[in-house]
């Protein structure tokens, strides 16, 4: 079996020690050697070679953070955990930027150590497959017109069933036989892999720190598969980790993705913020989620008139969600108050949803005679490809559309 090889760096040496002990029992993980300083942690380093750094922030001389962006230079194949008693954020966001790839906040259980470091070590063995492999017809840097359609789901406000939909609708397209991804951009707490009962070992995260991010080989490797076929990529697995994900990530990531799989889903956080705001420039259809009570449809209301004031309003469809007939605003006082009717009417069944929900299993697979898994199966065979698409119309506009909105 190989072991995953790790170099040990704090300035105390009984700290040291108790990290030896609390992997001693781990048979795939091997110490390989001790630094007690950052100069020393970039000599061993380099001389070593070793898979992973766990490496402490508060050392003498060069302290953690410069030595990790040295380390990461000179032994690009090394992975680095930061490791500290210090957890705010800006010391998450100091060690990202410096190269690191995971932070463990002491103290931390022997579980919590061993399961980083097989991460990190895990993502970073998928790099040769990237740099040495490239499957045929999988990168296509000259193709103009991508054939994959991009939709946003969305909405202002939350409880509105997002990621229930996003979840359900990619699953749906997925069993049809077209090629899709499913992106979780709820990057603070994004449940798409729970609700599909994934447990992916990287995510979006790791992914906008690789330097060939705008490689569709490297992309792909990031993307988790479900059995249903669909692909996907997660949200970071800690709320700290979004500080890394930029727009600009965004828009790379949605191109790579739409110049290769037929429909590419965009789950999102209930806000107007950059992130969310590239995505939806890049969408070719947006779905707008709201519900029947008062709030969610004055959210709808306020969400149509930017989309309108920024251009957007032909993309957006709308999705009444959770809708019954025995309490609610009516829907025709809805279409009137919108100005819109709604593409799709999604039932209040919230019995084959929480059941859906808790065993990480969607409803369009497990209840697929389901009312609200017949609706979403209509609406997903009605959906077509674009006939043609500029890939540059994307990406072409640079200004902030989160600027767009506070010149209103």
């Amino acid at each position: 079996m190989s072991r995953t090889t790790v170099l040990v760096v704090d300035d105390i040496a009984s700290t040291r020690e108790d990290i030896k002990r609390l992997l001693y029992f781990e048979g795939d993980i091997s110490i390989v050697g001790e630094a007690s300083n950052g100069e020393e942690a970039i000599r061993m380093a380099e001389d070593l070679k070793p898979d992973v750094v766990l490496m402490d922030i508060n050392l003498p001389g060069i302290d953690g953070i410069a030595a990790s962006e040295l380390i990461a230079n000179q032994t690009p194949d090394t992975a680095i955990v930061i490791i500290s008693i210090q957890g705010e954020p800006e010391y998450l966001r100091k060690a990202m930027a410096a190269g690191a790839r995971d932070y463990l906040v002491k103290p931390f259980s022997c579980n919590d150590l061993a399961e980083t470091i097989r991460r990190v070590n895990n993502i970073y063995r998928m790099r040769p497959a990237r740099t040495g492999m490239q499957p045929a017809g999988e990168n296509q840097p000259d193709r103009v017109n991508p054939a994959g359609k991009i939709m946003v789901i969305f909405s202002s406000k939350g409880g509105t069933g997002k990621t229930t939909l996003s979840c359900n609708l990619a699953v749906c397209l997925a069993q049809t036989g077209k090629n899709v991804s499913l992106v979780d951009l709820s990057l603070q707490g994004g449940d798409v892999a729970v609700m599909l009962n994934l447990a992916p070992k990287a995510t979006i995260a790791e992914l906008v720190q690789e330097e060939d991010l705008l490689e569709y080989s490297l992309v792909n490797t990031y993307l988790a598969p479900h059995m249903s076929g669909l692909k996907v990529l997660p949200a970071p697995l800690r709320p700290e980790k979004a500080e890394v994900v930029k727009a600009g990530h965004i828009e790379e990531i949605l191109t790579q993705l739409k110049s290769n799989y037929d429909f590419v889903v965009v789950d999102t956080y209930p806000l107007f913020n950059d992130l969310n705001l590239s995505a939806l420039e890049m969408a070719d259809e947006v779905l707008l989620t709201f519900t029947r009570d008062l709030p969610s449809v004055k959210h709808a209301k306020i969400d149509l008139d930017i989309m309108e004031n920024l251009n957007l309003s032909q993309k957006v469809k709308l999705i009444l969600n959770r809708s019954t007939q025995d309490y609610g605003i009516k829907i025709s006082d809805l279409e009137k108050s919108l100005n819109a009717s709604p593409s799709v009417i999604l039932p209040n069944d919230e019995k084959t949803v929480l059941s859906s929900i808790n065993k990480g299993h969607p409803f369009v697979l497990t209840h697929t005679n389901s009312r609200i898994a017949q609706n979403i199966k209509d609406f997903a065979a009605k959906m077509e490809l674009p006939v043609t698409s500029n890939a540059l119309e994307a990406v072409g506009a640079k200004k902030s559309l989160i600027g767009r909105i506070f010149s209103l």
